[in-house]
């Protein structure tokens, strides 16, 4: 049995990823990090990561907020347990303390855990190879609670886009005014917000004549719980280093 230690157990995706787990007959959540004093679960919840014990769980899973990530980094540091990190609006200082918690133990890391989204980054990356004289745009949608824009997914998709395109690239955060009359180098993220859009990424690659899109849809928040626990199988027994959904896909 995996033993998960759930932080973030009181936001939407802890609590998805615990109804989740139940259908699951190799995995467990043993216990879970708010900082909600007085919140409370089927089991134990705390709210000082000191008060956890690193035995009394197999994998950290980490679903909370980016203001989070110093207390947890530590937490993780303490344990030398396999982490799982989904948190998104991560900083880039934050991206590369993961890089160096990975030499003492696996870190999974993805601004995204639905598997069909890392398809879309898959498929993204070979468009932009393949391609040449097309405007590029990203078009992200999700709930009226999200805290971050542009999601971290839309970065994910525009930074995999800089890393395979044969041209200059600058991004652009949505458009307004009377003088922006689109550039050739610029990639545009756009991001709506409403109602309780679980999440929707689309890349428009826009032509002469034509026009190409790629798109993913989550009709649902478990969509994200399925591939975090297929991640959490994945990682429990790696050795020491940096993994992603890559690095599923291409097992």
């Amino acid at each position: 049995m995996i033993r998960i230690f759930m932080v973030g157990c009181d936001g939407a995706m802890g609590r998805t990823i615990t109804d989740f787990v139940t259908t699951q007959d190799d995995i467990e959540i043993s216990g879970g990090f708010s900082p909600i004093a007085g919140y409370t679960c089927d089991y134990p919840v705390y709210h000082n990561f000191d008060d956890v014990d690193a035995d009394s769980f197999d994998v950290i899973v980490d679903f909370s907020h980016f203001s989070l990530f110093s207390s947890l980094s530590e937490f993780a540091k303490r344990c030398k347990k396999p982490l799982l990190v989904a948190t998104t609006g991560l900083e880039a200082g934050s991206v590369e303390k993961l890089k160096e918690l990975s030499n003492h133990f696996s870190v999974f890391h993805t601004a995204n855990m639905s598997y069909g989204v890392n398809l879309l980054v898959n498929l993204v990356e070979k468009a932009v190879q393949n391609i040449e004289g097309f405007d590029i745009e990203i078009v992200e949608s999700h709930h009226n609670k999200k805290a971050d824009a542009p999601s971290g997914t839309a970065l994910m998709i525009a930074n995999a886009i800089k890393n395979n395109i044969r041209r200059p690239v600058e991004f652009l955060y949505g458009r307004h005014g009377k003088s922006t009359k689109r550039k050739e180098e610029e990639i545009t993220i756009h991001a709506v917000r409403g109602g309780t859009i679980p999440g929707e990424h689309t890349v428009i690659f826009a032509g002469q004549d034509e026009i190409l899109q790629i798109q993913h849809t989550a009709l649902s928040k478990r969509v994200f719980a399925a591939g975090a626990i297929k991640a959490v199988r994945f990682i429990v027994d790696k050795p020491n280093g940096m993994y992603d959904m890559n690095s599923i896909i291409n097992e």
